[in-house]
C-alpha cells in the first residue's frame, strides 16, 4: 500500500523558517513527480512546488518563488520543502503528493496524497 507522510509543520513567527519532510513508502517514487500543495481554511488547494524524476526539473508557484526550496532524496524516498521568509499568508495545511504524469500544478493529476502538516505563521 502506498503511503506519503508529511512532517515538520508548526507555529513560527513571520520571517521564520521551517523544513517540511515527506516520506514515501509502498513503491519506488524515483520516476514520479513529487509535489507540494497547500490549503488554507476556506480556500481551494493550491500548488506550491514540484520536482520531477530528474531533480533539475523544478517548478514553483510565483508566490513562493525565492522563499521556498524543494528537494528530494531518491535513496530514502524523501521529498523536502524548505520554507524561508515565512509570511502570515503562508498559513495552511501543506500536502505532499506524487504523480506519474500530467500537469504539475494541477492537483487532479496527482495519484497519491499525504495527510498534511499544519504550518501556522504568526504576525
Amino acid at each position: 500500500q502506498v503511503h506519503l507522510v508529511e512532517s515538520g509543520g508548526g507555529l513560527v513567527q513571520a520571517g521564520g523558517s521551517l523544513r517540511l519532510s515527506c516520506a514515501g513508502s509502498g513503491r519506488a517514487f524515483r520516476m514520479d513527480t513529487m509535489g507540494w500543495f497547500r490549503q488554507a481554511a476556506g480556500r481551494e488547494r493550491e500548488f506550491v512546488a514540484a520536482i520531477g524524476w530528474n531533480s533539475n526539473l523544478i517548478e514553483y508557484a510565483d508566490y513562493v518563488k525565492g522563499r521556498f526550496t524543494i528537494s528530494r532524496d531518491y535513496a530514502e524516498n524523501m521529498v523536502y520543502l524548505q520554507l524561508n521568509s515565512l509570511k502570515p499568508e503562508d498559513t495552511a495545511v501543506y500536502y505532499c503528493a506524487s504523480a506519474r504524469a500530467g500537469t504539475w500544478s494541477n492537483p487532479d493529476d496527482y495519484d497519491y496524497w499525504g495527510q498534511g502538516t499544519q504550518v501556522t505563521v504568526s504576525s
